[in-house]
This record gives C-alpha cells, sequence and structure tokens, in this order.
C-alpha cells in the first residue's frame, strides 16, 4: 500500500515498484485517514508511509496503524527539510520500521539508487513479523566458549560501542533514555540508516535522551556523558590513542558503517575494560565484533528475541557464543548503569 498525497510521487512510485518483479502495488491512498479505512479489506504486506500528510501526518497515521492492524511500515520522507526529518525519526519510534529517502525523478543522478533502496526496504521490511506476543523472560548468562568473569574479576568499563538496525531508532531512544546525563563513560553508536538520514537521527536522539548525542568526527577524543554516532557511509572505530576514526573502507556483512568494524575496535583497543551490546537488526553484521570482544573480557550484551522487533543480528551473536548476557531491551540501561558503577553488583 502506497499513502502519498503528492499525484507525481504517486506515480514516481508506482513505476519503480512496478519494475520490481517481487512487488506489487495493491492500493493507493492520498491521506492517513484513507489508508485507516482501506486497511482491513486490503490487508497489504507493507505500506509505503508519506510523513507530511493533509489532515493526518504520517506519524498519527503509524501510531493508529500499529495500533490497530501492526503492519510494516516503510517511511519515505525528504531528508533535508527538518520537520520531515522529526516527523519521520517520531514515526520510527512509534513503530515504523525503517525511512529512506522519497524517490527523485528520472532524470535524477541518484534516481536509481534511490529507487533500488526503496524496493529493497519495502521488499525486506514486508517479511518482518510486527505482531508479536513472545512473553519476557529473566536475563539469562548464555552458554559460549567464554563466560563473563566472575564478579571479582570483572573490570570496570570505560567505553561502551551500541549497535542496531531494523527498529534501531526506537530501541536506541529506549537504552540511550535509560542513562542519566552524567552517565560516566562515552557511548559510540552504529545503526544502519541512510547517510542523508544520520544528522536528523543524531539531532532527534540528542533532542530526547538526557545524554548529548552528535555526529562522531574523525580526530575526537569521547568524552564522558557523550554519545557519538557514526556518520552514514562511514566505519566509526576508536583508534589506539583514544581518538575517533573514520574511514571508508570496504563494507563489512554489507555494511558501511559496520557493528562489527566498531566492535572489533573496541576489543583491540580497550580490551576489558569495553562494554559492547547488540540490538534488534537483520542480518548478522556485529556479531563477529561482538565475539572479538567477548575474547577480549568484555561485557557483551544482546537484546532478547523477547523485544527485538527483528532477531537477525542478536541471534547471530548468540549463536555463536558471542554474548554475555541476553537482555530484554528495558534491562539494557540499567545493566549498563550497574556495570560501570560496581561490576560485582549484578
Amino acid at each position: 500500500m502506497v499513502v502519498e498525497d503528492s499525484p507525481v510521487i504517486q506515480g514516481l512510485l508506482r513505476m519503480i515498484i512496478a519494475a520490481d518483479p517481487r512487488l506489487e502495488v495493491c492500493a493507493v491512498c492520498p491521506s492517513g485517514e484513507a489508508a485507516i479505512a482501506a486497511l482491513s479489506e486490503v490487508c497489504p504486506d507493507v505500506i509505503s508511509m508519506d510523513i507530511r500528510l493533509p489532515g493526518m501526518d504520517g506519524l498519527e497515521a503509524t501510531r493508529t496503524i500499529m495500533s490497530r492492524m501492526p503492519t510494516p511500515i516503510v517511511v519515505i520522507a525528504d531528508a533535508v527539510e527538518d520537520s520531515s526529518l522529526r516527523i519521520s525519526m517520531n514515526a520510527l519510534r512509534s513503530g515504523a520500521l525503517s525511512v529512506v529517502e522519497k524517490p527523485a525523478g528520472f532524470s535524477h543522478v541518484h534516481h536509481a539508487e534511490i529507487a533500488e533502496t526503496i524496493c529493497t526496504q519495502l521488499f525486506i521490511m514486508s517479511q518482518v513479523p510486527v505482531i508479536r506476543q513472545r512473553p519476557l523472560r529473566a536475563p539469562a548468562v548464555l552458554s559460549g566458549q567464554l563466560p563473563y568473569p566472575e564478579p571479582g574479576r570483572r573490570r570496570v568499563p570505560t567505553i561502551a560501542g551500541l549497535v542496531a538496525s531494523t527498529g534501531g531508532p526506537a530501541a536506541l531512544a529506549r537504552v540511550l533514555g535509560g542513562l542519566p546525563a552524567d552517565f560516566p563513560i562515552p557511548i559510540l553508536i552504529v545503526q544502519h540508516m541512510g547517510a542523508a538520514f544520520m544528522p536528523g537521527f543524531a539531532a532527534w536522539l540528542d533532542g530526547i535522551v538526557p545524554l548529548q548525542v552528535g555526529i562522531a568526527t574523525a580526530g575526537q577524543m569521547p568524552m564522558p556523558g557523550q554519545v557519538y554516532v557514526a556518520p552514514g557511509d562511514q566505519h566509526l572505530t576508536l583508534s589506539p590513542d583514544g581518538t575517533l576514526r573514520l574511514g571508508r573502507e570496504a563494507q563489512v556483512s554489507s555494511q558501511r558503517p559496520s557493528g562489527t568494524v566498531l566492535f572489533r575496535s573496541l576489543a583491540e583497543v580497550c580490551g576489558a575494560r569495553a562494554l559492547g551490546a547488540l540490538l534488534t537488526g537483520m542480518g548478522e553484521d556485529g556479531a563477529e565484533g561482538l565475539l572479538a570482544m567477548r575474547h577480549s573480557g568484555a561485557l557483551t550484551l544482546t537484546e532478547d528475541d523477547s523485544t527485538a522487533v527483528v532477531y537477525g543480528m542478536p541471534q547471530a551473536a548468540v549463536r555463536i557464543g558471542a554474548s554475555s548476557l541476553s537482555l530484554p531491551l528495558d534491562r539494557i540501561a540499567d545493566t549498563m548503569r550497574r556495570a560501570v558503577a560496581e561490576p560485582a553488583s549484578w
């Protein structure tokens, strides 16, 4: 289902989707109200959602759909407009799965790239089971090659790395929102998202969590209480001298920035004095890097299946023994707080 009020964009999306054999347009709705009214009859596998709609905007439409008939939603947004970006990020927090740029005209130099991204995101998200009723479980220490050290031998982390993909903006907001403004270590973040949206994503996080959030820049010395988000299409790593490094080396697990690249650098530079958390996301990025951190003696957390929108990345880490502890999302911030305050207390 395409939800879009502009006839021009409607036409572009129709043609883009029609050219992909994996996809078929089942309905085009010019407003959020029309989409909600048609939802039970059309039963789409995935929804392309505009943000700036007449009447009910895309954020409210997303909230209503996710409360009435949960359906995978891909937000189509203008990445250069502040108001559109803010609504887009809040839509992700409300249940939308990803955000992509609005399609460009056929004569635009980036048309093919944007069209491919739109179709790929629509197809991938159509496979996500958004209706999930899994029971919350108590935290579980996972079996693996290297159990996390006993309380008396644990090291206090001096830096943390968080990695997420599908469903990540809302998950990261929950984790960071559970940490105090004076959290005593810096946090480095890799979130898989289109490069055009990264500055807006960082600004959105900065406005809703106690910590200060910004896009990482090369040569920065990470400071306590600060969150550094990897910019689009660049790997983020920690250098041996303790400063941040950005690079355009080859993709890892089809990703740049890559969580595995970040985690490996934390393992190499900080060893047991690092903390890593791998949250919701498709694929396997981050798993191998988290394993390197666990081998170095670091505390490694994975989001539990009971809360992950997509359990792919955490599951990959669990499967190879990279996770010290698997936790529901709401317990990750508390574990991070206790780990840096008194490692033996939990």
